[in-house]
């Protein structure tokens, strides 16, 4: 199934937008665009919404008939717990995270001990987890976590645009986690050199424009004959000011939708 994610709409939720959207306002705005699919990802107000507005989002939700993931940052238990008592609040069947948290820097012998103490959670609660592919943390190794722990309810949420920091190449990433993919987010990105040709910028791009070959990550990871969702994200530097940003967020967005659609 093919979704929109919170970083979608980046720019939309900031305060730099004259009326910044709301997480309702981004459903309905998902649900008017053919969409049935939103991850709330790294939305920080989700973690002190009270219990009533997470039932009047969740609800809001279900009414447009729309299916939410949700997104966060850190493996302890504890806030894994916590993701997944939002899950449940959701109805979400996915949680997408990374191995580092906001106040956390694991090993990954102490990640792959707090996973294995929560993974038996989500498990009971037939919900995945994702860990998603990015700098501070190489493919490889993500991999071998994963593997490790060794349950189906564990996985990688794929972002090969993250990799190119780490000085991996994005092809490399999506066939060595193929096999553990449970999410991906789509984007596309590109180099370009900065004024003066000195350096580069390294950001997003309108999706096919870019460097991400994507035809490679359908046939390696074949993530629609598999069930695994697709989220489209954006990396859109901001464009001199709100208007044109948020214009041309919306573009991107449409582009990116027509781009999966079309591709088989």
């Amino acid at each position: 199934m093919i979704g929109l994610g919170t970083y979608a709409y980046f720019w939309q939720h900031s305060d730099r937008a004259a009326e910044p959207l709301t997480l309702i306002g981004a459903f309905e705005d998902t649900r008017a665009q053919g969409v049935d699919l939103f991850q709330i990802c790294d939305y920080a107000p989700l973690e002190w919404m009270s219990p009533a507005e997470l039932r009047n989002a969740a609800s809001a939700a279900s009414a447009l008939g729309l299916t939410i993931e949700l997104g966060t940052k850190g493996v302890e238990p504890e806030h894994l717990r916590r993701f997944l008592d939002l899950a449940e609040v959701f109805d979400a069947h996915l949680v997408r995270s990374m191995v580092y948290g906001p106040e956390s820097r694991p090993s990954l012998e102490q990640a792959a001990t707090w996973l294995r103490d929560s993974i038996r959670s989500f498990e009971s609660a037939g919900i995945d987890l994702a860990l998603e592919t990015y700098e501070q943390v190489g493919t490889a190794e993500l991999a071998g976590l994963v593997d490790r722990v060794g349950s189906e309810r564990l996985g990688i949420c794929l972002d090969p645009a993250n990799v190119v920091a780490r000085l991996e190449l994005p092809r490399a990433c999506v066939e060595i986690t193929a096999p553990f993919v449970k999410n991906v987010h789509v984007k596309d990105f590109a180099f370009a050199r900065q004024e003066g040709w000195v350096g580069f910028t390294y950001s997003g791009a309108p999706m096919g424009s870019g460097l991400h070959d994507y035809p490679h990550l359908l046939a390696a990871v074949r993530p629609r004959e598999r069930g695994i969702n697709e989220i489209v994200e954006h990396w859109l530097p901001w464009q001199g000011d709100a208007e044109t940003t948020i214009r041309t967020e919306r573009e991107w967005t449409r582009i990116t939708l027509e781009h999966l659609r079309s591709t088989p």
